[in-house]
């Protein structure tokens, strides 16, 4: 039998949920790396999602803590599509995807994980890249860590 690895995956079931928003306090504690922060615009900035569907799922959120788009001011709507572009230029320069999933999940209903603080995530998508892992085995396998990820993107935004 083989054995796949997703050790990360261990660190997401047993770390305890944080209660207050991720998307307010990261951008506040200013240690980006850490944070995996790979942007910061004047009113919104780019994460790596940490628990990612693929290599180089990015998000990008306002500093605001707002629910829904259309809570969003002009400049801060305007700013966050004009990133969106830019991380699906990036992402396309670095890992040369076959296509993207870009949504919003607005809503605990719609699937938003963190609810009250809209974001946009960007995921690159590869043909293949689904397998039989998350069907039978509810794991994604991914095939690069974090810090790998961070270092390819950093600055090309």
């Amino acid at each position: 039998m083989e054995h796949m690895w997703a050790p990360w995956r261990m660190e997401f079931i047993l770390t305890e949920k944080p209660t207050d928003c991720i998307l307010c306090k990261k951008p506040t504690e200013h240690d980006d790396e850490c944070n995996l922060i790979l942007y910061r615009g004047e009113k919104n900035f780019v994460i790596l999602n940490k628990f990612p569907y693929n290599p180089g799922h990015l998000m990008v959120a306002p500093y605001r803590h707002v629910a829904s788009l259309e809570d969003m001011d002009d400049e801060e709507l305007q700013e966050h599509f004009e990133i969106v572009r830019s991380s699906t230029r990036a992402l396309r320069g670095v890992f040369d995807p076959s296509g993207f999933n870009i949504g919003v999940n607005i809503g605990r209903s719609a699937g938003a994980g963190i609810a009250d603080h809209t974001h946009t995530h960007i995921v690159p998508r590869w043909n293949g890249d689904t397998n039989f892992m998350p069907v039978v085995a509810d794991a994604r396998v991914l095939p690069e860590g974090l810090a790998s990820t961070y270092a390819k993107l950093k600055g090309l935004l």
